[in-house]
């Protein structure tokens, strides 16, 4: 692994930030004298991708909403994020938007009345397409590392699916796992 890969956890992503901000990214790299930041690229409904449907347990072109994001680290892309959600809890509010959401998605889904419980992620590794190559800044040999997420409420719906895309060698995923 790279000295200057960054490793991540996902746990800051599914708590709501505390204060007006609700820049889990930009709170996690200023911790490390870094700064992050985001570019909304997209907001709104669209019709559901097979393995967004697979995720959030509907069927295949489903309406969704979409946050498509892409993260910097240093002013170098680091991260293509995009979040899906049900279009009955996010349709008509400001997750469909591209404006900043104060508090975080977290926050304001919680507000909607929708709060995480349990997440499942998959890690997957493979080769770029043109498009992510050209996003991301990197080569046409270097591999990158896709997460599926999905977050469930308490009653095991899902109220949001994330596919992440970085680069491999950028990037560790740390996992911690509290037993008993």
């Amino acid at each position: 692994m790279a000295s200057d890969a960054w490793i991540s956890s996902s746990l800051p992503y599914l708590r709501p930030v505390e204060g007006d901000q609700g820049d889990a990214w930009g709170e996690e790299a200023a911790a490390r004298g870094r700064r992050g930041t985001q570019r909304i690229v997209r907001a709104g409904e669209v019709s559901a991708p097979a393995v967004v449907a697979r995720l959030l347990g509907i069927e295949d072109g489903d309406t969704v909403v979409v946050r498509r994001r892409i993260m910097y680290l240093d002013e170098e892309p680091c991260e293509l994020t995009d979040s899906y959600y049900p279009a009955p809890i996010a349709a008509g509010t400001c997750l469909a938007d591209t404006a900043k959401i104060r508090g975080g998605a977290v926050a304001l889904l919680a507000e909607l009345g929708h709060v995480g419980r349990r997440v499942r992620e998959d890690v997957t590794a493979r080769m770029p397409d043109a498009q992510e190559r050209e996003l991301l800044r990197i080569g046409p040999e270097e591999p990158v590392m896709r997460l599926e997420r999905v977050v469930l409420d308490g009653a095991d719906r899902a109220i949001q699916a994330d596919l992440i895309t970085m680069p491999a060698r950028r990037r560790r995923l740390r996992y911690e796992i509290r037993m008993g």
